[in-house]
């Protein structure tokens, strides 16, 4: 059923993003490894949104973001809680929007084709899981649209998944 899955290319970001959240509930399965959900989640993302040149998660293990499941070219593999923007968005907890990341200090560059970002952190209860991180190869490419249906989706993967055996911080 999921490989079925088809979103139009002429609707809007918001509109996209709508027909994601409807299809979530079909995609996400709590009987699923955890993994197993993660990587569908990159696949739909990056399988709807042409504007991302990459999509992934970087789980965190205690000490430092290490790569997760993603869509895209190879990554760096670990970062630094504090570090580039994966790793200030856990340190400072909030969702961070990058136009151009040739602009943020500290800006770790997995891919120099990258552009601008968006990083959301995964936190439940006020400890650690990940990051969802999002590329384009556009500048300015995200917008508010994007961060809260991002957030949304981030929100509904905390909630339904059975996570809490990976939170380790």
């Amino acid at each position: 059923m999921t490989e079925l899955f088809f979103i139009n290319d002429d609707l809007t970001d918001e509109r996209k993003y709508q027909a994601l959240d409807e299809s979530l509930e079909d995609l996400i399965n709590k009987e699923n490894y955890v993994i197993t959900n993660l990587a569908n989640i990159t696949a739909i993302l990056k399988q709807t949104f042409d504007k991302y040149s990459w999509v992934g998660f970087y789980l965190f293990d205690g000490k430092e973001l290490v790569l997760g499941p993603f869509q895209g070219k190879v990554a760096c593999t670990k970062i630094e809680i504090g570090k580039g923007v994966c790793g200030n968005s856990v340190k400072e907890k909030r969702t961070i929007v990058v136009p151009d990341v040739n602009q943020y200090p500290g800006h770790i560059a997995c891919d120099s084709e990258s552009k601008s970002e968006i990083v959301v952190p995964l936190i439940k209860e006020n400890k650690i899981f990940g990051v969802l991180d999002i590329d384009s190869y556009e500048y300015n490419t995200f917008n508010e649209v994007d961060k809260i249906y991002l957030e949304k989706i981030c929100d509904s993967l905390l909630n339904k998944l059975n996570i809490d055996k990976f939170i380790i911080s």
